[in-house]
């Protein structure tokens, strides 16, 4: 007989409670809140299918009544923050702009909840919230009338932004401020030396090469403005007829 080999099943297309296991008096949502308090106190390291059952007060093999393993955990966790962004902002027409409000209630669930960037990034991790998250941000694209492939691709590239300054920032501007120093200083003396004329130019016209090249670096430590600066000049590009393609 040929054997039957069985398909994985997304955690939210299954029962919410399954046979495996014995009976638990907890719900998925009741999961999700108990590992994202601990992820947001003791990292996202010390999620595991144990501790959020002794958070629970329940056995390890309660737990398996709702989840396959920490994989669901994980996509349980996400969606329940992902809940957290704020969707009831009425768009203005102007996909840009839009898209730019949207990043920014981003980057403050992210930085409320520092694991989130430490999620494995899995391209189709999105349960009901991220499906709405995701409606949204097409929602706002639509006057573009750039291609559907397209418009995920905006989406993807905002959202990827968006985690990587709030990566930076989580790390403060306080981080090794001796290395942060001594790499402003190797910058500026790289654009005086004559052999990195472009460099040069860029940061001519500030204060001093000294001045800008620590502005350059310290720039790496995120902040609202630098991050509303630099997402409206992506998504400006991004959203243009054929400049995404």
């Amino acid at each position: 007989m040929d054997e039957v080999t069985q398909q994985p099943v997304s955690v939210w297309t299954r029962p919410e409670r399954g046979a495996r296991g014995p009976a638990a008096g907890h719900s998925r949502t009741e999961l999700a809140a108990a590992a994202v308090a601990l992820a947001d106190r003791e990292g996202l390291a010390a999620v595991s299918m144990r501790r959020v059952a002794r958070e629970l007060g329940v056995g390890q093999s309660s737990l398996y009544r709702y989840v396959a393993g920490r994989d669901d955990l994980l996509d349980l966790m996400t969606d329940r923050v992902a809940g957290e962004t704020d969707l009831r902002v009425p768009l203005s027409g102007g996909p840009a702009e839009d898209l730019l409000g949207l990043a920014e209630r981003t980057r403050a669930v992210l930085l409320r909840h520092r694991w989130l960037v430490d999620v494995p990034p899995e391209p189709l991790r999105l349960g009901p919230c991220g499906l709405a998250y995701l409606e949204y941000a097409l929602r706002a694209l639509a006057p573009t009338g750039l291609p559907g492939p397209v418009q995920l691709e905006v989406v993807a590239v905002m959202n990827a932004l968006v985690a990587q300054f709030a990566r930076t920032e989580q790390q403060g501007p306080a981080s090794d401020a001796g290395r942060r120093a001594a790499q402003a200083a190797y910058l500026a003396g790289a654009a005086a030396g004559g052999e990195h004329p472009h460099l040069a130019a860029a940061l001519a016209g500030q204060a001093g090469q000294a001045d800008a090249a620590r502005a350059t670096a310290e720039s790496s430590d995120g902040g609202e403005a630098v991050f509303r600066r630099t997402m409206r000049r992506v998504l400006d590009a991004l959203v243009v007829p054929g400049g995404a393609h």
